[in-house]
């Protein structure tokens, strides 16, 4: 189920929230383990594997996401800013190449280099509820619009995203 903000998201800020049926170890669980994040992170219809996770502030979740129609692979990367365990989880989110190094969306020059990304986790009565906050770092006016021009396709990119956490939880 999405929720609702309580409050409108401010001004270039992309909002999205779920609840899960599992309690908040399992969910961190999820987000904190390369077996764990590999069978769910990504869009609907990818495969990623997981070339490093070093889940610690400073370290790298290096990823490559390959796609059913035989296009060549894509990297992506998030470099941990903070982690408070089971509560908050902060990272910059890009897309990035076999070295770790960061690069531009392949689809769209236009993207923001990086991306703030603030997950948190709340439990309530044996359910979590996951919120996300992203926004541009960094990035110059006109790549600040064309983010803000993609929130429904972030939308359906992220729910897809949830909507497989929630399957694999349902599995594990």
């Amino acid at each position: 189920m999405v929720l609702n903000p309580v409050r409108a998201a401010p001004t270039g800020v992309f909002e999205i929230a779920r609840v899960f049926r599992a309690p908040k170890p399992l969910v961190w669980k999820a987000w904190s383990e390369a077996d764990r994040l590999q069978q769910w992170w990504g869009p609907k219809g990818c495969t990623v594997n997981v070339a490093r996770l070093e889940f610690r502030p400073g370290g790298f979740f290096h990823y490559t996401m390959q796609f059913r129609d035989g296009a060549p692979p894509m990297w992506g990367r998030f470099m941990y800013r903070e982690i408070e365990a089971s509560e908050r989880l902060v990272w910059l989110n890009s897309f990035s190449n076999a070295g770790c190094g960061i690069t531009r969306a392949p689809f769209d020059q236009t993207i923001p280099l990086e991306i703030q990304n603030t997950v948190t986790f709340e439990e309530h009565d044996g359910s979590t509820v996951v919120s996300l906050q992203a926004v541009p770092h960094g990035a110059p006016e006109e790549e600040c619009k064309v983010f803000e021009a993609m929130f429904a396709s972030m939308e359906n990119g992220y729910g897809g995203t949830f909507t497989q956490l929630g399957d694999f939880l349902a599995r594990v």
